[in-house]
């Protein structure tokens, strides 16, 4: 409690931030997802209250991600019926607590920094490509979608080339005035007011958009938005109604196989996800804390298993929500479950207030954060870094951009993978020569990688010339590189070479006709 008051400051301002971020995404995904446009508000509310007091992280933000849509599409029409799809996910709850268990949250350890920063610079991109259409009033295609290829046979960029022929003017006004003063939030003139750093920016954003809509309509009748351009979210005239707003599983659906089958598919791919973004805003954390992961798949079970049960859509960590809520100033996770009791309080009381929102205020709020996702610093930074990690960024943004978040992460640890070869390939095996004396030092792991690199310069090396195989600095040797090395000496003799080989500190000397001595 003593935390909470004393971070208060910066959670709250912070928690308001990700509200505003939170509720355009969870109605989008729900309408991309085809399932009740509700089911996404209750897996925001879940994702804030439930995951956010389970979880070990005081920055990450879990609710429905785009990551799943294709996932709960797919399952939504395989099983027809979303009671059934419900069930689905209490089973993908289930067995992500015991993942949790099973201490498989050590996977996310094994990402590289560099495929990491390039999934964050990726979701920065993504954002602006995505948001920009919106941020024009070019609505077609549903706030949250992140998918290249998108459902309305438009891709990012021709989307993107629409919107520029289909501006809206309100809208394009709005969102102007809504970056600007996002713009002018930041500056050191507003920093040093300390009353207006208590103001979170968007929030001042989103009350200017409304007020300045409703201007329109007053002032200019017909330039004013259309609902199609603001937020769009279920209105309940009685407690009556929105209880019904709620769905429940029916377990009547758990003898089909389907129904299984989406559980365990929901499960594998939330657990990537939310383990991607975990390790992503732990990278993000000005104060470098780390989540236990273990804990996290825990978390994110019991989350699902709620939001299954009161019909909400399956929960991953969301990174978008995540980084929003770092950039804005958030220290704990009280910013987290405050912005769940946000969409809980406001959605019951005041959701024809929301419903003013235009969404081209909300498009430049996620357009200011994604630039700070993808600054250009942070491209400079990797390149002089060097290639072995300038490469794999570079193609972890490129490859999420035209594919997924998992396929492009794979894409970029498959990048890494062949760095890290061919620096220990390049590294394992120095040759160096004066006339005709030679030295091949063996170091840190040689394996059969090495193989080809060792024999061209054992074949090269000229006769009547003196080499010394020094092995005491290898922590292994691979059986096919002795079976090089011995079938070197096998034959050495031929061209009058003498060779010497260093192992363990002690050197032996072997004369032209002496057997090969093993590694």
């Amino acid at each position: 409690m003593k935390n909470f008051f004393r971070n208060a400051s910066a959670d709250i301002p912070a928690s308001v931030v990700v509200f505003l971020v939170a509720l355009p995404l969870c109605l989008g995904i729900a309408l991309g997802s085809g399932a009740p446009l509700f089911s996404g508000i209750i897996a925001g509310i879940v994702g804030g209250i439930v995951i956010g007091s389970l979880s070990g992280s005081q920055l990450s933000v879990s609710g429905p991600a785009a990551g799943l849509t294709a996932i709960v599409v797919a399952a939504i029409t395989k099983l027809e019926v979303y009671e059934a799809f419900l069930v689905a996910v209490v089973i993908a709850g289930v067995i992500q607590i015991t993942l949790g268990f099973l201490k498989a949250g050590i996977i996310g350890d094994y990402i590289p920094n560099s495929v990491i920063k390039g999934m964050l610079a990726a979701i920065g991109l993504i954002l602006i490509l995505k948001q920009l259409p919106h941020f024009f009033g070019y609505d077609k295609d549903y706030v949250g979608d992140e998918s290249f290829v998108q459902g309305n046979s438009e891709n990012t960029f021709t989307e993107l080339f629409r919107s520029f022929q289909a501006i809206t003017p309100a809208a394009a006004i709005v969102g102007l005035i809504s970056m600007v003063i996002l713009i002018l939030w930041e500056t050191k003139a507003f920093k040093s007011k300390k009353a207006l750093m208590l103001i979170p920016g968007p929030l001042v954003v989103v009350l200017a958009a409304v007020f300045i809509n409703i201007a329109f309509a007053s002032y200019s009748p017909g330039f004013e938005l259309e609902n199609k351009h603001l937020v769009s979210l279920p209105i309940a005239e009685t407690p009556a109604m929105f209880i019904s707003f709620f769905t429940f599983p029916d377990f009547s659906f758990a003898k089909n196989p389907q129904v299984w089958i989406s559980g365990f598919t929901i499960a594998i791919v939330a657990s990537l996800e939310t383990l991607l973004g975990i390790e992503a805003v732990d990278k993000l954390d000005p104060f470098k804390r780390v989540t236990p992961t273990n804990r996290e798949l825990k978390a994110q079970g019991v989350g699902n298993l709620v939001s299954g049960l009161i019909g909400g859509l399956p929960l991953t960590s969301v990174i978008v929500r995540s980084s929003a809520n770092v950039m804005a100033g958030a220290k704990t996770k009280m910013s987290t479950i405050t912005h769940g009791l946000l969409l809980l309080l406001t959605v019951f009381f005041i959701p024809k207030v929301l419903n003013l929102i235009p969404l081209s205020a909300l498009a430049a709020i996620l357009i200011f954060t994604g630039y700070k996702l993808a600054k250009v610093g942070l491209f400079k930074d990797f390149y002089k870094k060097g290639m072995d990690q300038f490469v794999p960024f570079v193609v972890t943004i490129i490859a999420i951009l035209f594919t997924d978040l998992l396929v492009g992460i794979v894409i970029g640890i498959l990048v890494g993978l062949f760095f890290m070869i061919r620096s220990n390939f390049r590294s394992a095996v120095l040759v160096v020569h004066d006339d005709n004396r030679y030295l091949v030092r063996l170091r840190k792991d040689v394996s059969f990688l090495n193989k080809p690199i060792i024999k061209r310069k054992l074949e090269e090396v000229p006769p009547n010339s003196y080499i010394l195989i020094d092995a005491t600095r290898a922590d292994f040797i691979d059986k096919d590189i002795i079976e090089e090395i011995n079938n070197f000496l096998k034959h050495a003799h031929l061209k009058n070479i003498k060779v010497e080989i260093k192992k363990n500190s002690t050197i032996k000397m072997h004369s032209l006709f002496n057997e090969p001595i093993n590694l």
